[in-house]
C-alpha cells in the first residue's frame, strides 16, 4: 500500500476548504522521514551558465514501491520551486539514482514538466534542460554569487515599470519625483512587437518632457531578464518565437540607441519591488512581492545585495492539493500566481457568490470587488480574507528558502481596504501557528502612492551614471 502524507490545516480559507499549505506538508514530510529511522540523505544541486550553483540538502524514504509517490511529490515540488527561485539549465540529484531517474522522465520535452524544461533550458540559459543522477558524495558545493544594484540618485532620470494593465513612468531629478503617470495598455496577447516598442518609447518621451536632460534609464517589468534581454516575460506572451527572438530580446537595447546609449538598465519588478522596500525602510533581508496581473517577486539579502536568482514565484508551488487551479500558461497546478494575483480574484469570486461575465476582463474584475469591498459587501472581504490565509502560510513557505526580516507587499490587489484586510489575516495566522516567525518577520505596505509609482521612481535609481575619466 502507498505510504500517504495527509494533514489539516489550522486555518482553512472558506472560499477554498481544499487548500493544502505547502509549507505543512513538507514539514510533515521531513518530520515522517526522519521518525522512521530511514531517512537516506540526498542533495539537489542546480547549476546556471556563470558558474554558479545552489545545493538543498534533504532526506527521503528508502526510494522503493510504497514511498515512490511521496518521494517523487516532496522532490518534484521542492525542484519546481528551486527552479523558480534560483534557476538552473543542470538539476542533479545525489544519492538516489532510482528517484532521478523518475523525475527526468517528469522534467522532459514529453513530461508533465515540459514547460519548464524548455524554459529552463533553452529560453533562459541557451542550454538543453538535464536532471541527472550521481554519488551524494559527489555533490557539487554551492557557489553562489551576489550583486550591489541601484540606489543610484544623482542626475536627471527616467524610470518605468511596465505591467500587464499599465505602464508607469517618472521623471526624478537628484531623487526627487518630479513626474509620474499610469498609461492603461493590454500588451500580454498583442502579436506585433511594435505594441509594446511604441507604448514604451511614448511613456519615454512623456517623461523626458518634464526634465531638463536624460542621464539615465530604469525600467521594472515581469519576468526574466538577462543583460536587458527579455529571455521570458508574461508581457510578450502573444508574440511569435521567431518575432520573439528578432524584435523582443533587442527591444531595450534599441530603445538605449535611441537614447544616445546612456545607462540603461532594467530589471525584474520584483527586485525592485524588494529594492524599493530595502531603501525606503533603510533595512535588508526584503523580500518584495507585489500582487498585480501577475505575481512578482524580488529579494534584497542581509548585505543589502540581490543575487542572480531568477524569484520567479508566480510558477513556484504554494498549494500540494491534488486539486489546486491549474496555472493557464505552465499548466502546473497550486503555483503562486493562482493566489497572489488579480488571477487570484478572479478565481474565488464565484465561490464568493460573485458571478461576472466571462468576457469580462480580470482587471475590472478586480476594480468591481475592490468597489463591493470599499462599500462593504461580505462577498468581497471573504476573497481578501482568503488570500491573506494563502499569504500566511505561503510566507512561512518562502521562509524556508529566504532569510527574510521585512516582507514588502504591493500591487494592486493590496489596494485599499482588501489590501489591509489580506495583511491582517496573514498576521494573525503567522501570530497563531508560526510565533517565532511572526517576530522575526515584519509586514510593510508602502502608501497608495508609493503601491502605484514606486517601482517605476526607484527603477530610474538601477543606472550607474558614468564618471568622467580625470
Amino acid at each position: 500500500m502507498a505510504y500517504e502524507i495527509n494533514i489539516k490545516p489550522g486555518t482553512i480559507p472558506a472560499l477554498d476548504p481544499e487548500f493544502v499549505p505547502a509549507v505543512l506538508w513538507n514539514r510533515a514530510y521531513r518530520a515522517a522521514v526522519a521518525q522512521s529511522g530511514r531517512a537516506v540523505n540526498i542533495a539537489i544541486t542546480l547549476e546556471r551558465t556563470n558558474g554558479t550553483v545552489s545545493r538543498c540538502d534533504t532526506a527521503i524514504f528508502p526510494h522503493r514501491e510504497e514511498y515512490a509517490a511521496v518521494n517523487i511529490k516532496y522532490t518534484e515540488r521542492l525542484i519546481k520551486f528551486l527552479l523558480w527561485m534560483k534557476g538552473g539549465y543542470r538539476v542533479t540529484v545525489a544519492g538516489c539514482q532510482e528517484l532521478a531517474a523518475d523525475l527526468a522522465r517528469i522534467y522532459a520535452p514529453n513530461g508533465a514538466r515540459a514547460f519548464d524544461y524548455d524554459i529552463m533550458g533553452e529560453r533562459i540559459y541557451g542550454k538543453p534542460f538535464e536532471l541527472r543522477s550521481c554519488p551524494l558524495e559527489q555533490a557539487l558545493p554551492a557557489r553562489e554569487i551576489q550583486v550591489k544594484l541601484g540606489g543610484h540618485m544623482d542626475g536627471c532620470r527616467i524610470g518605468f515599470d511596465l505591467g500587464g494593465s499599465d505602464r508607469k513612468c517618472a521623471a526624478v531629478i537628484d531623487g526627487k519625483t518630479v513626474f509620474s503617470e499610469e498609461v492603461p495598455w493590454d500588451p500580454y496577447f498583442q502579436q506585433d512587437p511594435n505594441y509594446h516598442l511604441e507604448g514604451i518609447r511614448d511613456s519615454l518621451k512623456r517623461a523626458a518632457a518634464k526634465l531638463p536632460r536624460v542621464d539615465a534609464i530604469g525600467g521594472s517589468a515581469a519576468g526574466v531578464y538577462v543583460n536587458n534581454e527579455p529571455r521570458l516575460a508574461s508581457l510578450f506572451r502573444g508574440i511569435s518565437p521567431e518575432d520573439f527572438q528578432q524584435h523582443v530580446v533587442n527591444i531595450f537595447h534599441q530603445l538605449q540607441q535611441e537614447w544616445h546609449n546612456i545607462p540603461f538598465v532594467v530589471a525584474n519588478d520584483g527586485e525592485v519591488t524588494a529594492l524599493a522596500g530595502a531603501i525606503s525602510m533603510k533595512t535588508n533581508g526584503v523580500l518584495g512581492l507585489s500582487m498585480g496581473t501577475s505575481q512578482a517577486v524580488g529579494y534584497v539579502n542581509l548585505n543589502g545585495n540581490i543575487t542572480d536568482w531568477l524569484n520567479e514565484l508566480a510558477f513556484a508551488p504554494v498549494d500540494y492539493s491534488d486539486h489546486a487551479p491549474a496555472d493557464e500558461w505552465s499548466g502546473d497546478i497550486g503555483c503562486g500566481v493562482q493566489y497572489f494575483s488579480q488571477q487570484a480574484v478572479a478565481r474565488l469570486a464565484p465561490a464568493a457568490g460573485l458571478d461576472f461575465p466571462a468576457d469580462m476582463p480580470l482587471p475590472e474584475r478586480l476594480v468591481k470587488v475592490q468597489q463591493l469591498m470599499t462599500a462593504g459587501d461580505e462577498r468581497a472581504a471573504a476573497i481578501y480574507r482568503t488570500i491573506g490565509i494563502y499569504l500566511g502560510y505561503s510566507i512561512a513557505h518562502y521562509a524556508e528558502f529566504y532569510d527574510i526580516r521585512n516582507l514588502l507587499i504591493l500591487g494592486r490587489v493590496t489596494s485599499g481596504a482588501g489590501g489591509d484586510l489580506i495583511i491582517s489575516e496573514a498576521e494573525k495566522l503567522l501570530r497563531r501557528e508560526f510565533p517565532e516567525l511572526a517576530e522575526q518577520v515584519a509586514l510593510r505596505v508602502p502608501d497608495e502612492q508609493f503601491k502605484r509609482h514606486g517601482q517605476a521612481v526607484i527603477a530610474a535609481s538601477l543606472p550607474e551614471l558614468s564618471q568622467p575619466e580625470e
